[in-house]
């Protein structure tokens, strides 16, 4: 049954979908418990909520009066720990500020610390409160995936969910490293990476059949029998049995070569040296430990970095460097320990961890991973042997990276500031963006936006514009940039607060959003500098949307027009209420610039092109409404090709799976038009 406590005499709103249990964790005795303000903050919210808690384990989240989460935790004792916020006495400001700005407090109440700590990682990683340690970076890791659902199984990077049948091997940790993993694998096990479409449409072997990197079943170079053993030979190497695998092979060399089949013989000589080639790329190979990450973490200059190793089947799959949000008053186990139960929420946990430090529950982490893994996951901090060196080798890549991303800060940092000195701005920029536009001819037309602040590119929020417009005349920039100004600044409005607390326009509406300058940890929303790409007609163009939409003297905009016959090094620059310049050759700052030019126009482009390849192969039934996927795949499986359903006469198109009289006759009358 659900639970309402609520310290004022109104009565407290139905609990939302938040509550809901999150998929992936076990079973849980979901009792949501709300505490609204009631015109209280702080302490005295807390201390109204204290006496009506539950001694039970669980989940508390803390809000400010606007309703965002400040702070996700999780509790053996819900009540034992709501009272030490309660008596006020805190350790370090951060928790201080966090408890002055609680307005709002909801619970959810589990079976078991255990369950909390896996509800806890999950709401963190969700919904991104300000005052907790978080993931920067979360993107899903890389694996390789030997699918089982076709005769000839194929080899393929795969990233997210694991919704194909096949057996994946990882995860790896970058792209890249798959790419070269698969690429020797190739020539190793001459395994097919082709997709199921194109192998079922072939006559004649592919290109990689000749370089050696396929052995072609798809026309029968190789029977099926054959090529299974060559699948096998490769899931067993990637499972750990590869000295098994080089045996045999070298093996088969040798008689190939008493045989006096030397070309035979050369083929299993190139398969071995292509294994040769795959683990003397991967490093560490240790002897004692077959499946484990190990994770190191350094502190220094007020941020921190953790550096992660995959090993799996005893061989050395890569490692990664995370630098996660947290308030330097924590210690580095701490961190450690907030980042372990994020990291592995969406991710198969090997069946050891190994860390640099001992984190605090280090036994009730081991247990969440165990549970959530389904079988034994051990945690331990090594203090001697061959995986102490693991963890001190991973220790000294996180100093390493910490220190070149502290370099490179403070560089982007000297940059910035150079960058307002220069073009005399208010302030040093905390987030740049800057635009550009791609077409050939006026013909998909796209523009783009690319984001900067003090620790470089920030690639998540780059965004790209598919111009929409009828009336812009084909290959009009100055149009082109009037939309794309129109549709980022309108929603940029409606979502946030207008800089710095102003009044919006009236014709928008305040959505009451927090001013993100309040926060001085989180990337603003606003950018404090836009640059165009273009000279006095494009400054015109922008000029006129952010007047049109009250917001002139809250965004400096700089034009960048390129120098006689483009060079680099001669830009002139627009800026309001100064006649164009151009900057010394040298110039530092014109180096930055030209560097984020270049990183839009090199986005533009490559938004360009995908928009033009995308277009390249469309499909003529894709014009039709009402012609889904699953009609257009029935079509094609039965016709063959687009081109033979356009000749097809109706009753031909009522055989089709799905396809009724009225759709048959729409198809027809889209390829035959009445004059």
């Amino acid at each position: 049954m659900r639970k309402n406590i609520d310290p004022s005499p109104t009565p407290s709103p139905p609990d939302n979908a938040d509550d809901a249990p999150p998929a992936g964790l076990p079973a849980v005795e979901w009792d949501g418990l709300k505490a609204e303000a009631g015109g209280k903050a702080g302490i005295e919210v807390i201390q109204a909520l204290v006496k009506r808690l539950p001694n039970g384990p669980g989940v508390y989240r803390m809000m400010n009066a606007a309703g965002d989460v400040l702070y996700v935790g999780k509790a053996r004792s819900l009540k034992k720990r709501v009272t030490a916020y309660a008596q006020g006495r805190f350790h370090t400001n951060r928790i201080g500020r966090m408890v002055r700005d609680t307005a709002t407090m909801e619970f959810v109440v589990t079976r078991t610390e255990t369950e909390a700590l896996l509800l806890e990682a999950n709401l963190i990683k969700r919904l991104r409160p300000r005052f907790n340690v978080l993931m920067r970076d979360d993107k899903s890791l890389p694996y390789i995936l030997i699918t089982n659902d076709h005769p000839a199984p194929g080899i393929f990077k795969h990233r997210g969910a694991r919704s194909r049948k096949g057996d994946y091997f990882g995860p790896f940790a970058s792209a890249g490293a798959v790419d070269r993993t698969i690429n020797a694998l190739q020539r190793a096990f001459l395994l097919r990476s082709c997709t199921d479409s194109f192998y079922a449409n072939r006559t004649r072997p592919c290109l990689l059949f000749q370089i050696k990197r396929c052995s072609a079943p798809c026309t029968g170079e190789i029977g099926l029998t054959d090529y299974a053993t060559l699948v096998a030979e490769a899931k067993a190497f990637l499972s750990g049995r590869s000295s098994r695998i080089k045996e045999e092979i070298a093996e088969a060399m040798r008689k190939a070569s008493e045989a006096l089949d030397f070309e035979r013989a050369a083929i299993y000589r190139d398969r071995l040296a292509a294994l040769s080639h795959i683990q003397s790329h991967q490093g560490i190979n240790p002897q004692s430990v077959e499946e484990a990450d190990v994770f190191a973490i350094h502190q220094e200059g007020g941020q921190n970095c953790i550096e992660v190793f995959f090993f799996r089947t005893g061989q050395n799959w890569g490692n990664r460097a995370y630098f996660p949000k947290a308030d330097p008053s924590l210690e580095p186990a701490e961190v450690l320990g907030a980042f372990l139960a994020q990291f592995y929420d969406d991710k198969p946990c090997p069946r050891a961890v190994l860390l640099s430090h001992k984190v605090e529950d280090q036994a009730l982490l081991e247990e969440a991973l165990s549970t959530r893994a389904g079988r034994r996951v051990t945690v331990s901090a090594p203090q001697r042997g061959e995986k102490k060196k693991l963890v001190d080798h991973a220790l000294q890549n996180a100093r390493e990276a910490l220190g070149r991303r502290l370099a490179e800060t403070s560089s982007q940092a000297r940059l910035l500031a150079g960058l307002a000195d220069t073009f005399g701005l208010e302030r040093t920029p905390r987030r740049v963006e800057v635009y550009d536009n791609s077409h050939i001819m006026g013909t998909n037309a796209v523009g783009a936006m690319i984001v900067a602040g003090a620790e470089g590119f920030v690639k998540n929020q780059y965004r790209k514009f598919n111009i929409r417009s009828t009336d812009i005349t084909p290959g009009d920039d100055f149009g082109m940039m009037r939309e794309v100004m129109q549709r980022r600044f309108s929603r940029l409005i409606r979502e946030h607060a207008a800089p710095q607390g102003e009044d919006l326009p009236d014709d928008l509406p305040d959505t009451g959003a927090p001013d993100d300058d309040d926060d001085d940890d989180a990337f603003p929303a606003w950018p404090d500098l836009i640059l165009i790409d273009g000279g006095q007609g494009q400054m015109s163009s922008v000029r006129a949307i952010l007047d049109e939409l009250g917001i002139a003297d809250k965004v400096a905009a700089i034009g960048v027009a390129k120098g006689v016959d483009r060079d680099a090094g001669r830009e002139r620059f627009f800026v309001a209420g100064r006649e164009p310049f151009m900057l010394p050759v040298r110039d530092p700052v014109l180096y930055f610039v030209q560097r984020l030019r270049d990183e839009a126009h090199r986005f533009a482009i490559g938004s360009h092109r995908a928009r033009r390849r995308k277009e390249m192969v469309r499909n003529p039934l894709d014009e039709i409404a009402g012609i889904g996927p699953t009609r257009k795949r029935a079509l094609l499986h039965h016709f063959g090709t687009a081109k033979a359903v356009s000749r097809a006469a109706v009753e031909d198109l009522m055989q089709v799976e799905g396809v009724s009289e009225r759709v048959a006759r729409m198809i027809y009358d889209h390829f035959h038009e009445k004059g």
